[in-house]
């Protein structure tokens, strides 16, 4: 009788997907090589894929999709959505490697997914129904962003994260040492990439050949720290408040719109359309509000204190001026605050002018120096 020989184990691999092109080309590089991959999308609050498209009517016939799980299905793998939330605010708050262009702390959040994903890899037993898994894998390319994918910043991030050589970047791993997969041959190094640099024309077309037509734009992203205006609305809540901190609803409220701030002690989150005067209605219970009865007009929270009739009228006088008498001499409000007896407020509108820039939180650069300090880890 002829003894079979034993077949080699499967080799599986753990994918950070966060939706976009290179994270999706990077796991079907890796599955053309026969090797099982699951991935693994973790949540900030700060990638809220189609929140504003959901929100504002304009918007609300734009496609609208979580692309982490167009992705999963359409490769077939499994997806693990992990709410990391919580522990990402000592990231966003304290970054060691400090922040890219606006808040964005691109290389210390890299290095915390990597390390996230690492302990699921050590410890694969407690997710049910999975085995162990043998390294990681990510989409990112050399010199592609700025902070977290230069050449010299790619060892810091695998160094830092605990993964060292099991992590493994398809797409650019001919410009890059060999690592654990390929020097064990689980993976065939001459099969992989040399891409590097913003061009993602490689990319696109890599698309085209494994027959991937419909994916998220390619240079795009869903971190809101990378804008530049948000980052400004992010920067004056901590400054309003004197501490950097923040919770959740606080987060996804500086998505929503017109922030103005008339005085230190208060800003007004002032209502575009329908759409946000819904979203906004929402949040009643914790702020105190303005809404207009004498006029059509938007809803209004206030994020601070209103300290005086004067502040009452003054907040009154510039949500009139968005509100469908801002041509009439008043314009009478139902002022609310949570708990608390409501009470009729009346302004006359301001005009444009009245409404100096610097009051439109987001519109100008952050002043030097005003930002808190870090907090203690």
């Amino acid at each position: 009788m002829t003894e079979k020989t034993a077949q080699p184990a499967r080799r599986r691999a753990l994918a950070l997907v966060s939706g976009g092109l290179d994270s999706m080309l990077a796991v079907r590089v890796i599955q053309e090589q026969g090797i099982e991959v699951e991935a693994v999308n973790f949540f900030t609050g700060f990638c809220v894929e189609g929140h504003t498209h959901a929100i504002r009517k304009k918007d609300r016939d734009k496609a609208k999709r979580n692309n982490a799980l167009w992705v999963a299905e359409t490769l077939g793998i499994k997806l693990h959505i992990i709410d990391i939330s919580e522990e990402y605010k000592d990231v966003v708050l304290n970054p060691k490697h400090g922040y890219g262009a606006n808040m964005n702390p691109c290389l210390d959040c890299k290095i915390f997914m990597v390390n996230k994903a690492t302990l699921m890899l050590d410890k694969a037993r407690e997710l049910a129904g999975t085995g162990n898994f043998d390294f990681i894998i990510t989409g990112e390319v050399v010199g592609q962003r700025p902070k977290s994918q230069r050449r010299e910043t790619m060892p810091i991030i695998a160094e830092e994260s605990g993964a060292e050589d099991r992590l493994l970047r398809p797409l650019s791993a001919l410009n890059l040492p060999p690592t654990l997969p390929e020097r064990e041959g689980w993976v065939n190094r001459d099969e992989l990439h040399d891409f590097s640099g913003r061009n993602r024309k490689p990319q696109m077309e890599l698309a085209r050949r494994f027959g991937l037509e419909d994916y998220a734009q390619p240079a795009g992203g869903c971190c809101f720290l990378t804008d530049e205006v948000y980052s400004r609305k992010l920067v004056d809540l901590w400054q309003a408040r004197n501490t950097r901190d923040y919770e959740l609803d606080d987060i996804m409220l500086l998505k929503v719109g017109r922030h103005i701030r008339p005085r230190p002690h208060f800003k007004l989150i002032i209502s575009r359309e329908e759409g946000e005067n819904n979203f906004l209605e929402g949040y009643r219970y914790r702020f105190a509000s303005l809404q207009p009865l004498s006029h059509k007009g938007p809803l209004a929270l206030v994020d601070g204190e209103l300290e005086s009739e004067a502040d009452e009228r003054l907040a009154a006088a510039i949500v009139a001026r968005y509100s469908q008498g801002r041509s009439a001499d008043a314009v009478t409000f139902q002022m609310e605050r949570p708990g608390g007896a409501g009470k009729v407020v009346a302004a006359a509108p301001m005009g444009p002018a009245d409404i100096p820039p610097e009051w439109h939180v987001g519109e100008l650069p952050v002043k030097p120096g005003r930002i808190p300090a870090r907090q203690e880890a």
